[in-house]
């Protein structure tokens, strides 16, 4: 056979392998139009990794004995939820033994120490690895309890999951923490990937009902899931969904079918309390560039404006000076509010103090300290919010909070660890130098915060006060 024959063969089979290939492609997409194979890509809640677990016998799983309650939790839908309750290191070392259930000391321990209250991404259960070194992680180096929910349709969780399900599932987990003896500015809402979309809206309802939580963390956030489907790499190198945006109209098919939006973006503006966002530089499955868009969104309404020229052929000499003035300008103004933290071998931490930036709501520019007493009986006062933005060299995607260095910013920023005195440059007395601190350790600069390091209402409801509305039952 000639060497061209074999060339033309070799041709004719690539061509039909990518034939094959676009065709499979294209069933795939078609199925994810479908809401039934849409979930289950997205959730992945069939993936109940480990397989079998016995989640009553956590310590099976690397958790000290006894140190962790498995029970359930009902939500206003009547779903039962599976999840764990681990006490703080320090509390589980002062009990008098560890051969009972840690039941009986549940009240007193959410009075003593704070609480995370931790909701996971995609896939898997609530005993999965990964997850335990984060139950561990802050319960022993940040002194807190630990409440781990699997959402409906995870683990052993009753129901099937969606976006609006699992915000009544995080609604459910924070009322039965307070049900149970805990105060809402104790309580930090943590999420992890997929669990940030549900710690955002859960930290956004919470914020609009006037209830108090200690502030949330966005643990390898995405901005919205049509975001992220834009750029999504599977193995961090094969796009997924990108090669559909260079066919007009294509990509609006599938935001056309995406029926689960998680679109944190939007609800940035109604989110009052404290915010930290964390991500890695060598994550590979959703980009740090969400997290600069998300910290971005809450600068935002602090800087000001840009008019960009509508047709930069007609644009004018004057006009162009005035738009790069006023680029100019933003600049200036986002170096004089953002401190940044360079730390050696760890990463970068940007910081502002938001004291009543102006935003847009119902198509009025209003204040954004005036923005949280808006449609609230009597009004209130502006509030100061506290937005830190931790970029890490490392971590990937599901090991960030187990970072050592992120723990301790965790720690500080919601008042958790002691604190420690601020880093300040020799020079940043003199005028025009940019808030900027370099330090060589894991050591952090410390905005101006609150006492508690977190945010409560006016209005709030005191400890011994009845608490309004359903409240979530242990039912097993």
């Amino acid at each position: 056979m000639s060497s061209s024959s074999t060339g033309l063969r070799i041709l004719a089979n690539a061509r039909t392998a990518l034939a094959v290939a676009g065709g499979i492609y294209a069933v795939a997409l078609g199925l994810m139009a479908v809401p039934y194979f849409q979930s289950h890509a997205l959730y992945l809640n069939a993936i109940r990794l480990p397989f079998f677990a016995d989640f009553d016998a956590p310590e099976r799983y690397g958790l000290a004995l006894n140190k962790t309650f498995n029970f359930k939790i009902q939500t206003v839908d009547n779903e039962t939820l599976g999840a764990w309750f681990i006490l703080s290191e320090s509390f589980y070392q002062s009990l008098p033994s560890h051969d009972t259930t840690p039941k009986p000391y549940i009240e007193h321990a959410l009075r003593q120490r704070k609480t995370i209250l931790f909701f996971h991404g995609n896939a898997a259960t609530r005993a999965f690895k990964a997850r335990i070194q984060h139950y561990s992680a802050f319960s022993s180096r940040l002194n807190v309890n630990v409440l781990a929910v699997d959402y409906r349709g995870f683990a052993d969780s009753t129901g099937s999951p969606s976006e609006d399900g699992l915000v009544r599932d995080a609604r459910a987990a924070y009322e039965w923490l307070i049900s149970s003896g805990a105060r809402g500015e104790d309580i930090i809402i943590m999420g992890h990937s997929l669990g940030t979309g549900v710690s955002a809206r859960l930290a956004a309802q919470l914020s609009r009902e006037e209830l108090p939580y200690r502030g949330v963390v966005l643990m390898s956030p995405f901005s919205s899931i049509t975001q992220l489907l834009k750029t999504y790499n599977m193995l961090g190198m094969i796009p997924l969904i990108k090669p559909l945006t260079i066919i007009p109209y294509a990509f609006n098919f599938v935001t056309w079918a995406l029926i689960h939006k998680f679109d944190t973006l939007s609800v940035i503006p109604q989110i009052k309390g404290k915010v930290l966002i964390a991500h890695a530089e060598n994550d590979w499955d959703i980009p740090y560039t969400h997290s600069e868009i998300l910290f971005n969104a809450f600068l935002d309404p602090l800087l000001p404006s840009v008019d960009i020229p509508s047709d930069l052929v007609s644009t004018t000499k004057e006009d162009w000076s005035a738009f790069t003035a006023q680029i100019a300008a933003r600049k200036a103004q986002r170096e004089n509010i953002v401190t940044t933290t360079r730390m050696a071998n760890f990463g970068v931490m940007e910081e502002f103090v938001d004291r009543g930036g102006e935003t847009t709501v119902g198509g009025e520019r209003i204040r954004g300290g005036e923005y949280w007493a808006a449609g609230q009986p009597g009004g209130g006062s502006p509030r100061e919010r506290e937005v830190i933005f931790v970029k890490m060299l490392e971590g990937n995607h599901d090991y960030v909070g187990v970072q050592e260095g992120l723990q301790d910013i965790i720690g500080q920023k919601f008042g958790l660890l002691p604190s420690v005195p601020s880093l300040t440059p020799p020079d940043s007395a003199a005028p025009g130098n940019s808030p900027e601190v370099d330090v060589g350790g894991s050591a952090t600069s410390e905005a101006a915060t609150s006492e508690a390091g977190g945010w409560s209402p006016t209005t709030g409801i005191s400890a011994g006060a009845d608490w309004p509305g359903p409240v979530a039952k242990i039912v097993g």
